[in-house]
């Protein structure tokens, strides 16, 4: 179904993975009568074997939460009316900021990273973001993810094909202090506050981000005047966006749009 005033559609990269990460989705919701904007990270447009080539980068080193939600705030305030924004993992943290802002008409949180004060018991979530935070080493390096750990984080119950294609077609560079930025006062919610519809997706097999850490995210939004909504998916790791069955999520999205507009 096309809809009949076309909406812009804002994708929000994560941490540690290209912006090209959403191909796909692009032209899945382009098919379905979308304008989308995927834009990288500051200092990251270049592909990611250069990107690799470059670690450790300063430039990407430098990057903070801070400035990613300028960025992204500059952007779309150049479009001409609010976008549906579509974050995956950090991503989807800086949605929740964005539309905490007022920035946008709908978000949508694949497997986000949570708002600063909600945490897990989970070991798993420890296991894989603790070197990314990269503390007690020097954060004018940058941090890039070994194959191993893409494996474990990322692509888990995947072939040993997939993981290693999608690690060389994929993974850069980070910062390390964004990371940390998300465990600061930069990253908190209002979650009192009134707000536009907001989808929270999660992966049940998701070892970096647990489903259960996406629910107590979702389960902090309490204005009763606003939508907020959940959903989990079974054998959905954290590479949601480029599994087999990447699909399951995206029709899910779209059949959501369409019933809140």
């Amino acid at each position: 179904m096309y809809l009949s005033n076309t909406k812009t559609i804002v994708f929000i990269t994560g941490a540690f993975v290209s912006h090209s990460c959403w191909e796909e989705w692009i032209v899945f919701f382009d098919d379905k009568g979308y304008k989308t904007v995927a834009p990288p990270w500051p200092h990251k447009n270049e592909v990611p074997e250069i990107l690799r080539k470059e670690h450790p980068n300063s430039k990407i080193a430098t990057l903070r939460l801070s400035i990613l939600i300028d960025y992204y705030t500059e952007i779309i305030e150049k479009l001409p009316e609010k976008p549906i924004l579509i974050g995956h993992s950090y991503g989807g943290l800086l949605t929740q900021l964005l539309v905490q802002r007022e920035l946008a008409s709908a978000g949508i949180c694949i497997h986000s990273v949570p708002p600063q004060g909600i945490y897990t018991s989970r070991f798993s979530f420890y296991k894989a973001v603790w070197k990314p935070l990269g503390y007690f080493t020097s954060t004018e390096k940058t941090y890039l993810m070994t194959f191993k750990e893409w494996q474990f984080a990322f692509t888990n119950a995947m072939s040993f094909e997939e993981q290693k294609e999608s690690y060389e077609k994929l993974v850069i560079p980070e910062s390390k202090l964004a990371m940390r930025d998300a465990l600061t006062s930069t990253a908190k919610i209002n979650f009192k506050k009134i707000h536009v519809p907001l989808l929270f997706l999660s992966g049940s097999d998701d070892n970096i981000i647990p489903s259960s850490l996406n629910y107590s995210n979702f389960k902090k939004y309490r204005n009763i005047h606003s939508i907020t909504c959940y959903k989990e998916f079974k054998h959905h790791n954290h590479f949601v966006l480029g599994q087999i069955d990447w699909k399951e999520g995206a029709e899910f999205i779209a059949n959501w749009l369409e019933k809140i507009n």
